[in-house]
Parts: structure tokens; C-alpha cells; sequence
């Protein structure tokens, strides 16, 4: 009998699921990250992941995961980085180019009309009650997308345990972002050197 790979159970976990859906092309792009700029409000990043691991399927949870964390150690923006870092990632400079015009040209736009038009309204209280309910939201979705990053990390306990240390440092201690980034860094990368040895001593 003829054994189908998507039949295997342990084979379809294995798989990426950006291998699954297909490499994007610019025009995919470009339109991606020009619907994550329009409906994100309060801030991309919390519906990047959804978009982008659980839509499109163009990058797996560990993957997507990975670039962010990248993307937060360098300067700028995380999701103007997450747009240029995905699309360097399948097309070069040319998906880069697609992926970040995508994410601002739409936001571009609609900020300088809302601000022609709060600049007009901001003293009304009904405009100072719709930006405190937009917080609260932006603030409730921003805690789901931790949430759905952290659950991975109860498989690995040392990944686990980098990440607690940054909350603690960061939320609560105060600490600066760069001197803790660059503290626990590399930190994160030797103890998943060290599991990756161990994982093909194993094998």
C-alpha cells in the first residue's frame, strides 16, 4: 500500500506551513501588508501574527516568532522590520520594497486625514471617551498576541526562562531595551546552540 505524507501525523507537524501555502509573490505581498496596515489599529503588531502565520501561512509559529525577535533587537519600528525582514526573506530587495510601502502607504494616508480631523474635534468629549476605548483594545489585543507567542516556549523551559528574564527586566525592573537585549541575546543563542548539538548528538 501506498503511504500518503500527508496521512503522517508527526510529517504534517514537521512541515512549515509557509511551505504548505506557497512562497508569496511582491504582488502578495505588497497587498498583505497593505491590509495589516489598514486594519491595524492601535499598532500592527498584534495582528501580524494572525495575518501572517495563521491566514497566509507564510512563515510557521517558531519561524515567525524567530523574526521577530530579531526584528526587536534592531532600530526602528518591529513591524516596519518584520515587513522588510519577510520580504527580503522571499524576494530580496524587491519584496522589501513591496512589503514596507505596503504597511504605510494606507496608514499613511488615513493619519494625515484623522489628523486634519482631530485637530478639529480633540476637545469634544465623545472624541476623548472613542481614543480611551481604542487604548483599551489596542492594549487587549496587544496581551492575545504575547499569548499565542509565549504558549510555544512550555515545550522548551531554558527559551522559557530568557523570555520570563527579559519581562522581568523590562516591565519590571525598568531597564533599558538595548543593554538587556544585548545581556540575554546571547544568552538565548547559546542555550539554543547548546540544544541543537544535543538534538543531533541524539540522532
Amino acid at each position: 500500500m501506498k503511504h500518503h505524507p500527508a496521512s503522517s501525523p508527526s510529517r504534517a507537524n514537521l512541515t512549515p506551513r509557509h511551505e504548505v501555502s506557497g512562497a508569496p509573490s511582491v504582488r502578495d505581498l505588497f497587498l498583505g501588508f497593505l491590509g495589516l496596515g489598514l486594519t491595524s489599529f492601535g499598532g500592527a503588531l498584534p495582528l501580524a501574527r494572525r495575518a501572517i502565520v495563521e491566514q497566509r501561512r507564510w512563515l510557521s509559529a517558531a519561524e515567525f516568532t524567530d523574526l521577530l525577535g530579531l526584528c526587536q533587537f534592531l532600530p526602528g519600528g518591529n513591524v516596519i522590520n518584520l515587513s522588510v525582514a519577510l520580504g527580503m526573506r522571499f524576494h530580496g530587495w524587491r519584496g522589501a520594497l513591496a512589503g514596507l510601502l505596503g504597511l504605510i502607504a494606507g496608514p499613511s494616508l488615513v493619519v494625515i486625514g484623522l489628523g486634519v480631523l482631530y485637530e478639529r474635534t480633540q476637545n469634544d468629549p465623545h472624541v476623548q471617551h472613542l481614543f480611551v476605548g481604542l487604548a483599551a483594545a489596542a492594549a487587549g489585543m496587544l496581551i492575545a498576541m504575547a499569548a499565542k507567542i509565549i504558549l510555544p516556549l512550555r515545550r522548551d523551559p531554558a527559551a522559557a526562562a530568557i523570555a520570563l528574564l527579559g519581562f522581568i527586566a523590562i516591565a519590571l525592573l525598568r531597564l533599558p531595551l538595548l543593554p538587556t537585549m544585548l545581556v540575554l541575546t546571547p544568552l538565548g543563542i547559546a542555550i539554543a546552540v547548546r540544544a541543537s548539538r544535543r538534538s543531533g548528538d541524539a540522532q
